[in-house]
């Protein structure tokens, strides 16, 4: 079916020329990790020990996506547990409603063998964790994010070993919506979002409303993806669904059953969800990256005038443009 009305998308994206291109590329190379970790903040570790089932209630309690593992017998951090080790496992080991995932009840953590890439320690015989120094600089931070395709960068001190934070690339955008002020605006940011051709325009994962929460999760491994616009039958989205919603599972012990339609899935969500934050290609990338921000959300979904799907917009598309693909660095 024809949707509605059309958007004219970029076929090859913008490139920012101007003198004042670079300004947050220098921000972010002349700050270091350390500026950019809270006052206060949650942080929680595993022992790879510890009952996989155990470890995913621990996140749900305590509103964490994901936590640094420790080996007890090597002595030192390892790798990460995170939300798509708990939709690798749902994937791959449910059957049906009437068939009971023993996996989920018996693996630990140091069994487990799951395919999540950060959880490099649970797929190779040794030992690796992505993490970086307090004093690496955030560009050298973003970088690692986005080239590893990661949403957790764990800053531990050189020489305690400690593990001070995660870092994620919420935090850093909002780090540099705050401190940002302070240096002068770059002309790039007043340009619409269309024009700077930043986000994903084509092939847009997407889920059906009617399709099963199963079939979600099949594009959450399949896609590596972190949300997913959920649209009617005619493209027009009515909900987003996350891979922290898929967590939620957990808490609320729904996960023997994913037969359940999407529009059903979305009905049940009783925690805070982030909902679908919307954005415009008229749009500029100012009113964007504030929109982001203040909504704490992790990406926009880009559409129509009738709300049809026709894009996303995530931090990592906005880091990119603002400060990778000012240095030449290109995903």
């Amino acid at each position: 079916m024809e949707p509605p009305s059309k958007v004219s998308l970029p076929e090859k994206k913008w490139q920012m020329r101007e003198a004042d291109a670079t300004v947050y590329m220098n921000f972010m190379k002349s700050h270091c990790c350390y500026d950019a970790i809270p006052t206060s903040c949650k942080l929680v570790i595993f022992d790879t020990k510890l009952q996989v089932k155990k470890a995913f209630f621990a996140l749900v309690a305590n509103g964490l996506r994901a936590a640094p593992l420790w080996d007890s017998k090597l002595q030192k951090f390892v790798g990460m547990l995170t939300i798509t080790d708990f939709i690798n496992i749902l994937h791959c080991y449910y059957k049906s409603p009437m068939v009971q995932m023993y996996e989920l009840e018996s693996h630990k953590i140091e069994t487990w063998r799951g395919d999540s890439f950060q959880n490099v320690y649970l797929k190779f015989p040794g030992p690796f964790l992505i993490s970086i120094s307090p004093n690496a600089s955030l560009f050298e931070a973003i970088y690692s994010l986005l080239k590893y395709k990661i949403h957790r960068l764990p800053v531990i001190d050189p020489q305690s070993g400690n593990v001070l934070h995660i870092l994620t690339h919420k935090r850093i955008l909002k780090f540099l919506h705050i401190f940002g002020k302070r240096v002068p605006k770059p002309a790039f940011i007043r340009r619409q979002i269309q024009e700077l051709g930043i986000g994903t325009f084509r092939n847009i994962a997407t889920v059906q409303q009617t399709a099963t929460l199963h079939d979600a999760l099949s594009i959450f491994v399949e896609r590596r993806v972190s949300a997913l616009p959920v649209v009617d039958n005619h493209g027009k989205v009515v909900a987003l669904y996350s891979r922290f919603d898929v967590i939620n599972l957990a808490a609320q012990k729904t996960y023997n059953n994913l037969d359940i339609t999407m529009q059903e899935a979305v009905r049940r969500r009783t925690c805070y969800v982030e909902g679908v934050i919307k954005c415009y290609p008229d749009e500029t990338l100012e009113t964007i990256i504030d929109r982001i921000v203040k909504a704490e959300v992790h990406r926009l979904v880009l559409v129509d005038r009738a709300d049809v799907v026709r894009g996303i917009i995530s931090l990592s598309d906005l880091l990119q443009a603002m400060v990778l693909s000012p240095a030449d660095i290109t995903e």
